[in-house]
């Protein structure tokens, strides 16, 4: 079985995240490392994807700064991305080339990840033919946007757990008109111990590792 180190990262401003993901990212494609996959929460924060559009954010910089929301312009697919507490976002920073060398594979497997953690608490998630991610009676539950450079990925899920789904009325999430949901806004509660972990089998089956926590 292939190793993979996870970091449990806690709260952490959106910045902090990215220049880690950066950081480990370079030193994956190097070979200094297994492949990682970071769990976190982050406070308020909008981030815009490299093909995104701005008229998708429906307050201006000074009302996001007013309302503690932070906003960030990335370098991954998709459009405008709303994370924050509540929220288990997953950045997975994988060599696709011991893996397979398949962009939409990966995509697909990280939505397989989430459909079957999912199923362990009886919600049924299912693919959008025409958009990244996972939902749920026809709202999304689970965002999916990547980024790959030299085979070597970042980016990767962020899953609405007992988010305040009120901040996406700021944006047009992912410039699609549709609704959002969450595990608590469908009836689940279960705490984030339990969650992580559920997300750690899930996704040390679908692409067979064989995991170890380590410090942040």
């Amino acid at each position: 079985m292939r190793k993979l180190q996870v970091r449990e990262l806690g709260r952490l401003a959106y910045g902090e995240a990215w220049d880690l993901q950066k950081s480990l990212a370079e030193q994956r494609k190097q070979g200094l490392i297994p492949d990682q996959l970071l769990l976190v929460e982050h406070p308020h924060v909008l981030t815009l994807g490299r093909n995104g559009h701005e008229e998708n954010i429906l307050l201006s910089r000074d009302r996001l700064a007013e309302l503690g929301i932070e906003y960030f312009e990335i370098n991954r697919g998709g459009d405008i991305t709303y994370h924050g507490p509540g929220q288990i976002v997953g950045y997975p920073i994988l060599d696709l080339r011991e893996w397979k060398r398949d962009v939409v594979a990966y995509i697909r497997a990280l939505e397989e990840v989430i459909i079957r953690t999912l199923r362990r608490y009886g919600i049924e998630g299912v693919r959008d033919p025409g958009a990244a991610g996972v939902w749920v009676n026809g709202a999304k539950v689970c965002a999916v946007g990547v980024h790959i450079s030299r085979w070597v990925t970042t980016h990767g899920f962020a899953l609405n757990w007992t988010t305040d789904l009120k901040y996406f009325q700021y944006i047009v999430p992912c410039g699609l008109t549709k609704p959002v949901t969450s595990m608590e806004e469908l009836g689940v509660r279960v705490d984030r111990a339990e969650l992580h972990q559920a997300i750690l089998d899930e996704f040390a089956q679908v692409y067979e590792y064989e995991p170890a926590l380590v410090s942040a």
